[in-house]
Order: structure tokens, then sequence, then C-alpha cells
């Protein structure tokens, strides 16, 4: 647990709004920034060749703790590159020094997964991650909230330069990840019983169930799908919507809290419904989701555009819930028993290859569409008065990008509904039954219900006393 919120604080410090920030403030290209968001997942392909490393080894803690202080340790150099290195070398840095802390993280990773979930109890898989997780994310949008304060309003008044607000960001989450480092050394690791067969033998096992193959290719299409535009959305808020790095951080993290709290809710439709129903609901919406960032600037931005991420934000927290949810599980409940390693590690590899392979394709694309539009304008003319103009949508740039994110996830539904469930479920999620599921997830997240919540838990003590 306390290695999930060291690491988690690492990770919001050097996640996706501050690596994006930063590298814009380096003058990166829009191939550039697809770069940066496919290294991370690219880098995962690296679980594979690691588990031969981890059985030959037969030390996880040994391989975990050395490869995570030597990735976490090159955020150091990034943070010392604007402090030495010219404009250019410096964001070269920073591609180097993302690649290297991925793959030591893939490899720490390969290890480590096997290892904590034979340390920890089956009956108690459930509520030890979801503590771990909660802890974690509540630390890591505490980081991101003062990390964006820092560079916006503290920085400024201190530092010649902003860049230099990066390095001590970065600073910080390397000592962090030290300290997460030293609480993993501590961690106790069972006998290591070395896997049988070849790497090879073990991935090719899930392409002869028909059935998986499905799941394999909904997965693939999805994040190929989705990885066109989600990891844009931070550069296009910077960039064209010129909002500060505070705003878009708290869009961030009021999505990673409504995430949150919709996992219980899609949690309890899983069970009683099925993971595909949850997907043929959730994914829609997400889709719907990608396709509104289109009209957040028509062709600039308008009275609309802060409400409109705003409740952008919400939707796709809600959406993105339901989908981490079932495609966790459905990977799961769908690998047949005893082979869960090589079917799961075969869906992690193409889930990996296509949320690569998206943003170096979104990248190349986005330089396409820079000097093209596509507008739909509705005009009144009336003799003797002035014309009334009402622009319905116009695609510039990244527009294009979302427009085509939205298009490629209908193809992912076609692949989804191939994919049969456990037991062959057919149910349905009605959007009515959503609506009141969030409706009562928010009454007891209200103030109202905390208050009667803590009222009631601190008289108990004293009505039980009376009583006896």
């Amino acid at each position: 647990v306390q290695d999930g919120m060291a690491s988690q604080a690492m990770a919001s410090l050097t996640g996706s709004a501050f690596l994006t920030a930063f590298a814009v403030s380096l003058g990166a290209s829009n191939v550039t920034i697809g770069i940066l968001a496919a290294i991370p997942h690219l880098a995962q392909l690296c679980q594979l060749p690691s588990i031969t490393l981890v059985n030959h080894i037969g030390n996880r803690r040994f391989l975990s703790v050395v490869s995570s202080t030597i990735g976490r340790s090159s955020w150091l150099l990034v943070a010392a590159a604007p402090l030495f290195l010219r404009q250019e070398t410096a964001l070269l840095m920073l591609v180097l020094g993302l690649a290297m802390a991925s793959i030591m993280s893939a490899v720490s990773n390969a290890g480590w997964n096997s290892w904590v979930h034979e340390l920890v109890p089956r009956d108690r898989l459930g509520s030890f991650f979801g503590r771990r997780f909660g802890y974690a994310t509540a630390v890591g949008m505490a980081m991101s909230l003062l990390g964006a304060y820092f560079v916006d309003v503290v920085a400024p008044s201190y530092l010649p330069d902003q860049r230099y607000a990066y390095s001590v960001l970065f600073t910080v989450a390397f000592l962090l990840g030290l300290i997460g480092v030293l609480f993993v050394a501590r961690i106790p690791e069972p006998t290591y019983r070395r896997l049988p067969g070849t790497l090879w033998q073990l991935l090719k096992q899930p392409f002869s169930d028909a059935n998986f193959v499905n799941l394999i290719r909904f997965i693939g299409s999805w994040n190929l799908a989705m990885y066109l535009a989600t990891p844009f959305f931070v550069v296009y808020m910077l960039t064209r919507l010129e909002l500060r790095l505070g705003w878009v951080v708290a869009l961030i993290v009021l999505g990673r809290l409504i995430n949150i709290l919709f996992l219980r809710v899609w949690g309890a439709f899983s069970d009683r419904r099925g993971n595909k129903a949850v997907l043929a609901l959730s994914c829609p919406l997400c889709l719907l989701c990608v396709f509104g960032w289109t009209f957040t600037s028509l062709p600039e931005t308008y009275f609309l555009t802060i409400p409109l991420l705003i409740a952008l934000h919400v939707l796709m927290g809600i959406a993105m819930a339901g989908i981490t949810l079932a495609t966790g599980n459905i990977g799961l409940h769908l690998a047949p028993q005893g082979s869960g390693t090589s079917f799961l590690a075969s869906l992690n590899f193409v889930s990996a290859m296509a949320a690569g392979v998206a943003p170096l394709l979104a990248g190349g694309l986005v330089d396409f569409f820079v000097n093209r539009e596509l507008s739909w304008t509705l005009r009144w003319i009336d003799p003797g008065s002035r014309s009334v103009s009402l622009e319905i949508l116009n695609l510039q740039q990244w527009d294009f990008i979302f427009a085509l994110s939205a298009v490629a996830g209908l193809y992912a539904l076609h692949r989804l509904a191939m994919v049969r469930d456990v037991d062959n479920r057919q149910d349905r999620i009605e959007l009515m039954e959503l609506l009141n599921a969030a409706g009562r997830e928010l009454r007891d997240f209200s103030p109202v219900a905390t208050i009667r919540n803590i009222r009631a838990f601190s008289f108990s003590p004293a009505r039980e006393r009376q009583s006896r």
C-alpha cells in the first residue's frame, strides 16, 4: 500500500498533463507528442521477454528493485535537461528518459504481478487491491493539484524560466519513486516456481480459442480507436483552447474522481448482467464523448467551451470506469483455468501494440489536417434585415482526429458483438438503470449524506454506553 501511494505520487507528477506541457514548452511537434504518448504502451511489450528473465533469475524482488531504481532515476536526467542542454537536445533527452523509465517499469511489472498475486491471499485480493488503489488515487490526485498550483502560481515568482518548474516536479517525482522502491525492498517474496515451456509456446495457446480471438480483436480495435484521440486531449486544451495548466489538471482530476465513484456502480451491473452488457453501454457513451470534443471550439472558444469540457470529463469518467472494469474482468473470465498467464499475456501484447501504434498514426495525420477545414453552417437571410448564421459543425486539425477516433470505435463495437460472455448471457443495461444507479451513488456521496454518516458514527458509541 505504501509503495502504491509513493509510486502513484511519482506517476502523477510525470503523467500526461505535466509531461505534455513540458514537451510543448520545449517546442515539441505533433509527431513528437505522438511518440511520447506511444512509448509507455510500446514499452509494455518488454514484459514478454521479461517473463523469460524472471524465469531465469528466480528472484522477483531483486529484479523489481533493480529495474525500478534504474527506470525512476531516468527522471533525474530529464529534470536536469533544461538546465544544461539546448531546447532540441532537452526534448531528445525527454524522449530517451521516458523510454528508459517505461521499459524498466515493464521489466519490473513482469515479476511484480505474479509476486504480489502469490503473496496476497486469494480471498482478500479484491479488498486489498481496492484499498491500495483508493489510497494511491487519493494521493495521486492531491499531487496533481499541488503540481499544477506550483507551475501556475508559485514558480513564475521564483524561477526565471517556466521549464525549470518542470525540473523541480521531476526531481520530486524521482525522490518519491525512490521511496516507493524502498517500500518494495521490504516486501517478502514467496518461493518462485519456474514456468514450463518456451515463451512462444505460451503465447500461441490463446489463438486456438475462437471466442478469445474475438475478444483480442475487440480489445485491439478499441485501443486503436481510443488512443488515436485520448493522448492528445491535454495538448489540445493547452494549445488550441489555450487553457492554463491548472484548469487542465483540475479537469483530469475531476474525471478520475468520477471514475472512482462509478467503479462500484459498474461492478454491481457486471455481477448481475455480465461484462459484455457493461461494455455495450459504456463504449457507445465513450464514443459520444470523444466526438463531443469537436464541439468545444466552433471554430474558436465560446461561452459553452468550459461547461462542455466539464460535462465531457464527467461522462468520460463514467464510461471509462465501466470499460476499464469490464475489459479487465472479461479477459480473466474467458481465459481457461490454468492457462491465464499465456492467454492474458497475448491479450496484453495486442492491447499494447494497438495503444502504441495509434498515437504515432494520429501524430502524423494531424499535420496533414493542419490547413484543412470542414464546416457546416446554417444561415437565415431575411430581406430588409441582417442575415443570421449558426455554426453547426467546424472541424479543424485535432477535430478530424477526434471524429476519426469515434468512427473507428464503431468498428470496435462490431467486434464486441461477436464476443460471447461467460455463460453466453445476453442481458442489457438500460440507460435509465444507469441514471438511477448514478443518482443513488451521488446521493450517498453528497455532503448531507456524509454529515449524516459522520453524526451517526460519532454518537453511536454514546448511545451504546447509554443503553448498557
